[in-house]
C-alpha cells in the first residue's frame, strides 16, 4: 500500500483497521541469491539498493535480535558531510543528498530535518583545521563555510561564546546538514525491502558461515541452514565475530559509545552543535529533549548501557558552553557498540572468502552514512567489486599503508 493523504482519510473512516503490516513475518527459504547479515540501517539500505539499483530481489536480511535494535536505534541522529579527506567527503555527501529525498523515495516519513550542523572551533588549532576543511570542501563541491563567533551566537542564542576555558572562536557550518528519525530510517528501508519481495527475518542469529573451495555456500542459523550465492556482513560492532566465522580477521576493535537525553523542555535550539574540544555534541529533539553525546569508551567492550563517569565527563564539559543545561534532569541514557578501525574510516570491501563482502568500521559516524553506505555496498555485492564510492575503503589499504586518517586530519571522526 502506498501511504498518502487519501489513504489516511480512507483508513480513518474505517477505524484504522485496514492498514497492512509494513513488513511481514518471513520464513527463510532454502536458498537466496544474496543474504545480508544485519537488519540495522546499513544492512537494510544494502538490501534495498540491491533491489532498486541492481534488480537483485531474491534477498534475505537476517537479524539476530529485532530490526533496528542495534546502533541504528542508539545514536544521536546527526547528518553531515563536511569531511576533509576526498573519499570520506564523497561517500558522506552522497549519503546526505540521498537523505534529502529519502522520505519521498521510500514513501515513509523519516523526519529529515536540515536544521544545520556547526562544529565549534574553541582553540586556534581548530580554527586553522576547520578553515582548511572549508577550503577542501569547496574543491569537493560540498557546501560548507567557516563562520564567526557572532554568527554562531545568532544561530544558537543559548550558547556561551566567551567561556574562560573554551571560548568560541568560530565554527564550521553546514546549513544543509541536520538530523533524521533513526527508527524511521530503518523502518522505511525495511518496508521498501518487503515491497520488493525480500525476506526480513528477525530473531535469526547466524552461528556459522559455510564454504566450499574457498567460496561461500551459505550460513548456519538458529533457524536452520540457508544457502546463498553472495553474502554481505553488515553487523557493526559484531563484525569481528562474523569475520572469524568466515576465517579471516579484521583490523577493528569494538567499544561502547554513550549518549543521553534530558527531560523535555520548550524549543530553545534549532541547530546541531558539535564541540570537539570538550568532546560533546547536542541537539534538541522534536519532543523537546536535549540529545547529548560524547566520545567512545576508552576500553574495549560490548556494553549497551551508559556509565556515570563517562556521562558526567561529557556533561561537565558541555555545561561550560551551554550553561542552561546545568539545571536539566537526565531522562535516560544508553550505549551502542561501535566498530573502530585504526584510521577511523570504514571498510567496504571484498574478503578472503569468495563472494563474501563486508561493510563495517563506521565507528561513531555510522548513522549519517546509511544511504551512501548501502548504495556503495549494494553496488559491490551486485558487481563483485567495489565501485567508485567504495574503492578507497578496501581491506587492502591496511596492508599497503593507504590510510584514510580522518580523525587525525580533521580532528574528529564523528
Amino acid at each position: 500500500m502506498r501511504y498518502s493523504a487519501f489513504q489516511i482519510v480512507r483508513q480513518a473512516l474505517r477505524g484504522h483497521q485496514g492498514w497492512p503490516r509494513a513488513w511481514g513475518e518471513a520464513t527463510a527459504k532454502p536458498r537466496y541469491d544474496a543474504i545480508v547479515i544485519g537488519a540495522g540501517g546499513h544492512g537494510l539500505a544494502t538490501a534495498y539498493y540491491l533491489g532498486r539499483n541492481h534488480g537483485v530481489r531474491n534477498v534475505a536480511i537476517l537479524e539476530k535480535g529485532w530490526l533496528g535494535g542495534g546502533n541504528t536505534g542508539r545514536n544521536t541522529t546527526i547528518i553531515r558531510s563536511n569531511y576533509l579527506q576526498d573519499p570520506s567527503a564523497a561517500i558522506y555527501e552522497k549519503s546526505r543528498s540521498l537523505y534529502e529525498t529519502l522520505s519521498q523515495e521510500l514513501n515513509y516519513n523519516i523526519m529529515f530535518s536540515p536544521r544545520g550542523v556547526m562544529m565549534l572551533a574553541q582553540t586556534e588549532h581548530e580554527v586553522r583545521g576547520y578553515r582548511r576543511t572549508a577550503h577542501a570542501n569547496a574543491l569537493q563541491e560540498v557546501q560548507t563555510e567557516f563562520i564567526t563567533p557572532e554568527r554562531v551566537k545568532e544561530l544558537c542564542p543559548i550558547i556561551e561564546t566567551r567561556g574562560p576555558r573554551y571560548p568560541v572562536l568560530g565554527a564550521l557550518w553546514q546549513a544543509r546538514g541536520g538530523t533524521a528519525r533513526h527508527d524511521a530510517v530503518a523502518w522505511g528501508y525495511a518496508r521498501g525491502c518487503a515491497e520488493m519481495g525480500m525476506d526480513v527475518i528477525q530473531q535469526c542469529e547466524v552461528t556459522g558461515i559455510r564454504s566450499a573451495n574457498g567460496k561461500v555456500k551459505g550460513v548456519t542459523t538458529t533457524k536452520g541452514e540457508i544457502d546463498c550465492d553472495k553474502l554481505a556482513i553488515v553487523v557493526a560492532g559484531h563484525s569481528g565475530v562474523l569475520a572469524e566465522m568466515a576465517g579471516f580477521r579484521l583490523p577493528i576493535e569494538s567499544l561502547a559509545l554513550q549518549a543521553l537525553v534530558s527531560e523535555p523542555i520548550k524549543p530553545c535550539m534549532d541547530v546541531v552543535v558539535m564541540a570537539n574540544t570538550v568532546h560533546g555534541y547536542m541537539s534538541q529533539s522534536d519532543k523537546g529533549e536535549m540529545v547529548i553525546g560524547g566520545g567512545a569508551d576508552g576500553y574495549n567492550n560490548y556494553t549497551q548501557r551508559g556509565s556515570f563517569h563517562h556521562i558526567e565527563e561529557t556533561v561537565r564539559a558541555l555545561i561550560e558552553t551551554f550553561p542552561m543545561i546545568s539545571r536539566l534532569k537526565m531522562l535516560r541514557m544508553w550505549g551502542g557498540i561501535v566498530d573502530m578501525t585504526g584510521d577511523r574510516s570504514p571498510i567496504i570491501s571484498k574478503t578472503p572468502m569468495e563472494n563474501v563482502f563486508i561493510n563495517c568500521g563506521w565507528g561513531t559516524g555510522g548513522f549519517k552514512a546509511i544511504p551512501g553506505s548501502g548504495w556503495a555496498t549494494a553496488e559491490m555485492v551486485a558487481k563483485g567489486a567495489p565501485g567508485a564510492l567504495a574503492a578507497e575503503f578496501g581491506l587492502d589499504r591496511f596492508r599497503e599503508g593507504r590510510f584514510i586518517d580522518e580523525s587525525v586530519a580533521a580532528g574528529v571522526a564523528h
